[in-house]
């Protein structure tokens, strides 16, 4: 099945399904003088089972260390001789595999990534050889505060549950997981019901469609996770004692789903708390008080919820007035609401970013990919600016009420004790127990 759609934007998305399952939407750019290339397998840190945690992210650096018919070095010299760039990531509910290069490339780049994800050669020497630098990115996180605080807060939120883990894994579940165990893992969810190919670029779509016929299908295709939301009650107050030169603050709530439709209204309200330059958090916090010199706020969507999350560093005999401050600014949002000034700028914002989002073929491909992976469906571009548009001063304020009207988390790294009278003050000025 095949699809078309366009509009005044100019748009020229076409999407297909594939009898195996395989869903492939392409958008075309005649201008462009590249093609961007990605696929989606529809798997990330939440279909793990605890005992394989970090399996999606291993996979994702694994499948460039090459197939049985190509070698990690052939791989990276076929993408640098034509100034390519071909990279991967994970998520907690999709990992992605892209590639960008020349128009006159497409042919061989689709062969080559298509090659990279369905045929990982697995040998047991590039595995080791991966674990041991994925050790070393845990490492690398685990010596980076700021990384440690989103951690523990994604913790708390979604506490016992898969979308409260780190993404990469832990040390232990890394260093446990097994060559046989991950081509399992591989042969089990790399399947055509759980792939979504994008690509936009100077192209048709059947130069994307042809080659994936009967691609993967051999196997079967295959079957989606099932995903079921959290049930434990967040946690309010999660200490980790480091001596660091720094307080690091994260604040969180659980928000709103994909496909919520107070969504638009979510990420205009986070424009005006700690989003953009003018946003309350940073002008209170930043540019008027001098506590922090990083300082925002963003919102994640999932299949069937999301999080509202804030960091804040401040020093650390500062902290007391750290929470102050991004209490009052909380306090006075959801008392008072935006004001006319604030709206104009969060949607001009939204609308602006998302522009400018589509002004090269990663971009677009990109836009592509993560709205068939959430959606279902590829939202026109006038439709999602219409949707901006149309979100109201009472929007943000109702949708703000909501979300931050919630039990809140909040988590500190630095030098303090689970008993810091300032910290405990802090949860329970929310209303959590601690």
């Amino acid at each position: 099945m095949t699809a078309g759609a366009g509009g005044a934007t100019g748009e020229s998305v076409t999407r297909s399904v594939l009898p195996s399952g395989i869903r492939v939407v392409t958008e075309r750019m005649p201008e462009a003088c590249s093609v961007t290339i990605g696929f989606w397998v529809r798997i990330g840190s939440r279909d793990e089972p605890a005992e394989l945690a970090g399996a999606s992210h291993f996979l994702e650096h694994l499948l460039f260390k090459g197939t049985p018919g190509r070698s990690a070095r052939s791989i990276a010299v076929a993408v640098d001789s034509v100034g390519g760039e071909m990279n991967a990531y994970t998520t907690r509910e999709h990992t992605v595999f892209y590639l960008r290069l020349p128009v006159s490339e497409l042919e061989r780049g689709l062969a080559l990534l298509a090659d990279v994800v369905a045929e990982p050669a697995f040998r047991p020497a590039e595995v080791e050889a991966e674990r041991e630098v994925i050790l070393e990115e845990l490492l690398m996180t685990a010596d980076a505060p700021d990384d440690v605080v989103m951690t523990a807060l994604w913790e708390a939120v979604f506490p016992g549950h898969p979308l409260g883990r780190e993404v990469l894994g832990t040390t232990a579940s890394v260093e446990r997981l097994g060559r046989d165990q991950l081509a399992a893992f591989h042969a089990e969810h790399y399947r055509p019901a759980n792939l979504v190919v994008a690509a936009a670029g100077a192209l048709r779509h059947e130069q994307v469609l042809d080659p994936l016929v009967g691609y993967l299908g051999a196997a079967g295709a295959g079957t989606r996770p099932e995903r079921h939301g959290p049930d434990a009650a967040p946690v309010a107050l999660t200490v980790i004692r480091r001596p660091t030169e720094q307080a690091h603050v994260a604040m969180g709530w659980r928000a709103l789903a994909h496909d919520d439709p107070e969504r638009y209204a979510l990420w205009a309200a986070n424009q005006v708390l700690g989003g953009g330059l003018s946003s309350r958090l940073v002008q209170e916090v930043r540019e008027d008080r001098g506590l922090a010199y990083s300082v925002y706020s963003s919102p994640s969507t999932y299949q069937d919820t999301g999080i509202l999350a804030l960091y804040a560093g401040t020093a650390p005999e500062r902290i007391g007035e750290l929470l102050d401050v991004i209490d009052d600014v909380l306090e006075g949002l959801v008392r008072d609401g935006v004001t006319a000034e604030e709206h104009r700028v969060a949607l001009g914002c939204l609308e602006g970013a998302t522009l400018l989002g589509l002004e090269d073929s990663a971009g677009r491909m990109s836009r592509l990919g993560g709205n068939e992976c959430t959606h279902g469906r590829v939202i026109p571009l006038e439709e999602q600016l219409a949707r901006i548009r149309a979100v109201t001063r009472q929007d943000i304020d109702a949708v703000l009420r909501r979300v931050l009207g919630g039990p809140r988390s909040l988590a500190v790294v630095g030098p303090f004790d689970d008993d810091d009278p300032r910290l405990r003050a802090a949860a329970r000025r929310w209303g959590g127990p601690c």
